[in-house]
C-alpha cells in the first residue's frame, strides 16, 4: 500500500503538510526529495505541446501571480480552516 503526502524536510526532520489518515504509529516510509517547484506534468496527462499551449495562454497572470502580495494565497486552504 502507498499513500502519498506532501511535506517539507526543514531541521533534519520532515514535516508533513497533513496527517495521512488511518495508518499505523512506527510505519516504515520512503521519502523523494523534489527540486523546488519541479511538478511532474506527464504524471498528469500534460504533454509538452499542451504545456507550452497552457504556458503561453497563462502569461499574462504571471505578473501578478509572482508578485509577494499573492503570497499569502500559497497556503490558503490552511489558512481558510483556521477561521
Amino acid at each position: 500500500m502507498f499513500i502519498s503526502v506532501e511535506g517539507i524536510y526543514r531541521n533534519g526532520k520532515v514535516e508533513l503538510k497533513e496527517a495521512p489518515a488511518s495508518l499505523n504509529d512506527e510505519m516504515r516510509v520512503i521519502v523523494i526529495f523534489l527540486s523546488p517547484n519541479c511538478i511532474d506534468l506527464r504524471a498528469r496527462g500534460i504533454d509538452e505541446a499542451q504545456a507550452a499551449d497552457l504556458r503561453a495562454r497563462l502569461a499574462t497572470f504571471a505578473e501578478d501571480w509572482d508578485s509577494p502580495e499573492m503570497d499569502i494565497y500559497d497556503n490558503y486552504d490552511a489558512a481558510k480552516s483556521s477561521l
